[in-house]
This record gives C-alpha cells, sequence and structure tokens, in this order.
C-alpha cells in the first residue's frame, strides 16, 4: 500500500536522525556541512516539517547520500529482491509538487537505485548543491516513459522527449523543467562512489547534540 504523507514524514525523520547519528554529526555540525539552518534540520528530524526537494537535497549532500536513500530502508540480507508497486513509496515535493517514487526492493543489497518521477505541467525543480559540498559522487541516467524534460546540466541544457535517454554526472547544480501542459514521467538510475573526499568533522561535530 503506498505510503501516506506522514508515514513518509515520519520514516525521513527517522532515517536523517540515524544517518546523522551514524556520521557522528551534532545539528549544528550537519547544518554546517549542509547549508541548512539547524531549526528546519530540527524540524524535519521530529516529523514537524515536509522539506522541500532543494533542502532533501542538500541535506543528502551533507551526508554523503542519495536523496532517494533518504527514504530507502537499510540493507538486509534478508530482504526480497523484488519490489511490488503497491509496496513502493512516494513522496511529493510541497513546492513544485513533483513526485518521486522509491522502484528498488526496500534493503536489498545493490549499487543501483531506481526512481521514478513524475514532473508536473510547467514545474521546475532545481538543485544548486555544488560538487565540493558532495561527500560521494553521483552518476545517473534519465530516461523519458511520458511527456518533455529539459535538464540542465551545469550550463547545458537537454530537451528530451519520449525514449531519449540521458547519462550524466551530478557534481553541480542541475535543474530539471517540464516545459509542457501535461506530466511527464521518467525512471531515473543511479550509482554512488566515494571519488569525492569525504569531509572530516570537526571535534565540536562528534560532542553531544541531538
Amino acid at each position: 500500500m503506498e505510503s501516506t504523507l506522514p508515514d513518509i514524514h515520519a520514516r525521513l525523520a527517522e532515517r536523517l536522525r540515524r544517518l546523522r547519528a551514524e556520521r557522528g554529526l551534532t545539528l549544528d555540525g550537519l547544518a554546517e556541512r549542509a547549508g541548512v539552518s539547524r531549526s528546519m534540520i530540527s524540524l524535519v528530524e521530529r516529523g514537524e516539517s515536509s522539506p522541500t526537494a532543494a533542502v532533501l537535497d542538500r541535506l543528502s549532500a551533507g551526508l554523503g547520500v542519495t536523496i532517494a536513500s533518504l527514504f530507502a530502508d537499510e540493507a538486509r540480507a534478508d530482504s526480497s529482491p523484488v519490489a511490488r508497486r503497491a509496496d513502493q513509496d512516494s513522496w511529493r515535493d510541497p513546492e513544485t509538487g513533483y513526485v518521486r517514487r522509491n522502484l528498488s526492493p526496500p534493503g536489498f543489497p545493490s549499487p543501483i537505485e531506481l526512481v521514478e518521477v513524475v514532473l508536473p505541467a510547467g514545474a521546475r525543480v532545481a538543485y544548486d548543491t555544488p560538487g565540493a559540498a558532495r561527500a560521494v559522487g553521483i552518476s545517473q541516467q534519465l530516461w523519458v516513459l511520458e511527456g518533455r524534460v529539459e535538464v540542465t546540466v551545469g550550463e547545458v541544457t537537454h530537451s528530451l522527449r519520449v525514449g531519449d535517454c540521458l547519462a550524466m554526472r551530478v557534481d553541480g547544480p542541475t535543474a530539471f523543467r517540464n516545459p509542457a501542459d501535461r506530466p511527464a514521467r521518467y525512471v531515473l538510475a543511479l550509482t554512488t562512489d566515494q571519488t569525492a573526499p569525504a569531509r572530516p568533522g570537526r571535534a565540536g561535530d562528534r560532542e553531544g547534540g541531538t
């Protein structure tokens, strides 16, 4: 059954708290890394605020994961290799209305993440996190299933139609725009690596805090 908004917010909150704890970061430490205010992170971790896609991008960069990973389960040896449609979690960006659905089997160990995105007519989603702020390198391919999508990578814009596939390295600002008067739908395949240098936390990042 598709997750309700309260459910997905609660899972996101728990996942953020766990990832931050695993990295020994305080709220202030993550705020500095991600460029997101301490108060905003606190609200999200308590499930009291729905972050925008841009905020999630900054948080994922600060934690060294992909946005899809923020909604994923921890890898487990007993996880099923099959993800039924009814069990795939989806999340709606409160700012643009775009919807992303995690397609990959939850908790199943794999270097690949698959995400389905529905971008409303006229919507534009922009990620402004600089490459230097990312602790991991991200490569992705976008395959258009319905409608049209304009993808800007750096200063280059690619106009894509049904059946087109774009490969890109996420190492700087990117933006996705639907120029048409009907929704666009596409699939993203993502992989990560550790080519970007991890930024060590300061001593204060590991001292208490919530």
